[in-house]
């Protein structure tokens, strides 16, 4: 399975999954054309086709771009029943309710959603094929002990750490926003991403540090905590740009892993 994150932020999240014959947008916060450039810049694909778009919740940064991605890629979009009630599509596609506590299949991918603490409804996904497991778990609150029982297990974690709280208390943002970025069900912090990783077993090779603000976090500071988090492990650690896209390839437990590229 390779995992390659597209974009991550606020100016648009999309993460491309490939195992076997299928492949898989996580979220199409970004728009086709932009998914195909990436794509062919990280992957030297034409990227023409997918079998499904997954969309973990209802924000725009997150579901923007979903429908014409379908569109362009001729995919049906997976979401819950809730985001589907959230999401307004300019052109209706080929829709697939899942639940939130339900396993459902795109193609030969196992989907595991989990629902998670955010100001829209949203799920965390743990992604299978032939034995490997990955997680993508972005928008997250707050962490609750199912997270990481969710998370354990994982060979790659791709984990939020949104912002720092300094750089936030001293930042542009006004007062409201600030509250909903902290108030439990807005991001996770620094600290908190790194409480997370405290958690994991031993099974987790490899994390990329995803969906850090632009405005409130710096990649050095989310890094500085994570490794702290994941000291005398041995966890290969990365942190995804926001527009270059980062490239992970998910091998089964026990196999040989190939290293993050960006």
């Amino acid at each position: 399975m390779r995992i390659t994150v597209l974009g991550s932020g606020s100016s648009g999240n999309a993460t491309l999954v490939e195992a076997g014959s299928t492949r898989i947008l996580v979220d199409a916060g970004l728009t086709a054309r932009a998914v195909r450039t990436r794509a062919r810049a990280a992957l030297g694909i034409a990227l023409e086709r997918v079998d499904g778009i997954v969309v973990t919740h209802a924000h725009r940064d997150h579901a923007g771009h979903a429908g014409s991605c379908a569109q362009a890629f001729d995919a049906p979009v997976y979401l819950s029943e809730a985001t589907r009630r959230g999401v307004r599509f300019q052109r209706e596609p080929r829709t697939r309710i899942f639940g939130v506590h339900a396993p459902f299949h795109v193609g030969e991918v196992v989907v595991e959603p989990l629902p998670v603490p955010h100001d829209a409804p949203q799920v965390a996904i743990v992604l299978c094929h032939a034995g490997a497991r990955a997680a993508i778990a972005t928008d997250v609150g707050t962490v609750q002990s199912d997270l990481v029982d969710h998370l354990r297990g994982c060979g790659t974690v791709l984990l939020e750490s949104n912002y720092d709280p300094h750089m936030l208390a001293i930042g542009p943002y006004p007062p409201s926003i600030r509250r909903r970025i902290t108030c439990g069900t807005g991001h996770l912090s620094n600290a908190q991403t790194a409480e997370l990783l405290r958690a994991l077993g031993p099974e987790t090779e490899r994390v990329v540090l995803m969906h850090l603000s632009a405005k409130n976090n710096r990649p050095e500071l989310a890094r500085e905590h994570a490794e702290d988090a994941l000291s005398g492990r041995g966890v290969e650690l990365s942190v995804a740009d926001a527009t270059v896209p980062t490239t992970a390839t998910v091998r089964p437990r026990g196999q040989l892993a190939l290293p993050l590229s960006s």
